[in-house]
């Protein structure tokens, strides 16, 4: 497998990719949002397993990436959880072209918790201490937490039980832990091979959130894997990439 894992933030994932720890030369490096941890293997080994190409994969929440890409960091492409980062990076100069959507996220309420019940109308209980969610002001799957539950009115009556992770990577370690009793994360999560018996489940109404756009931007930084970068992105967008993604509970465009 060509790839290797550097995950920004609390929440990480020991043990995968043993075969590229060894790995010296350079490689292509995509800058990949929190919600993507789990798919992002698959899609990567599949590239590699196409093209050839070494991948390092670097996780984060969308906002610290974005901001480490205007301080210059080393990157090839970002895969951001919205449009609005990407679109910033465009407006900025940092992109070669437009974004490019390749995906919707889905939002669900996640609890390991037994006899909590991952339900919204169970967030006023006095089971329920905290309540997990990304921080809006970095994590895209935050945003739209904090729109179902403006959305559905409770926001004031939960706001003392709300506990941020800085990225979904975070979230969910609140979450596994137990930290929280139940929190908001990307579908994707709950659909990986890692966490598919683990705890329960409700998918948030997509009526309560803006649709979550995905984009991505093949970035300026580098020169030396831009034509790599390109491929990437192509294969993303291909119908072997959408499989992948749909696989894990993204909606894809056909």
């Amino acid at each position: 497998m060509n790839r290797k894992f550097l995950v920004l933030g609390f929440f990480i994932f020991l043990g995968f990719f043993d075969s590229c720890k060894t790995e010296k030369k350079d490689s292509l490096r995509i800058a990949v949002a929190s919600n993507l941890q789990f798919v992002i293997g698959d899609l990567v080994d599949a590239f590699s397993a196409k093209t050839g190409v070494t991948c390092e994969v670097i996780i984060g929440s969308s906002g610290k990436l974005t901001a480490q890409i205007v301080e210059g960091a080393p990157f090839d492409l970002l895969l951001s959880a919205d449009i609005k980062y990407p679109d910033e990076l465009f407006n900025k100069g940092f992109t070669l072209d437009k974004p490019d959507v390749y995906a919707y996220g889905g939002l669900i309420l996640w609890t390991v918790k037994d006899g909590v019940i991952p339900d919204l109308d169970s967030l006023r209980s006095n089971k329920i201490a905290y309540i997990a969610m990304g921080n809006p002001k970095t994590a895209p799957y935050g945003v739209a937490a904090m729109q179902v539950l403006m959305n559905k009115g409770i926001y004031d009556d939960l706001s003392d039980k709300i506990v941020f992770g800085e990225s979904i990577s975070q979230t969910n370690q609140f979450i596994i832990s137990q930290a929280a009793e139940l929190g908001f994360t990307s579908k994707s999560v709950v659909l990986s091979s890692q966490m598919i018996n683990r705890g329960s489940w409700e998918e948030i109404d997509k009526n309560l959130y803006d649709p979550m756009a995905q984009a991505i931007v093949v970035l300026k930084n580098r020169t030396e894997y831009r034509a790599q970068a390109l491929e990437f992105k192509d294969f993303i967008l291909s119908a072997e990439g959408k499989k992948i993604l749909h696989k894990f509970g993204y909606n894809v465009m056909d």
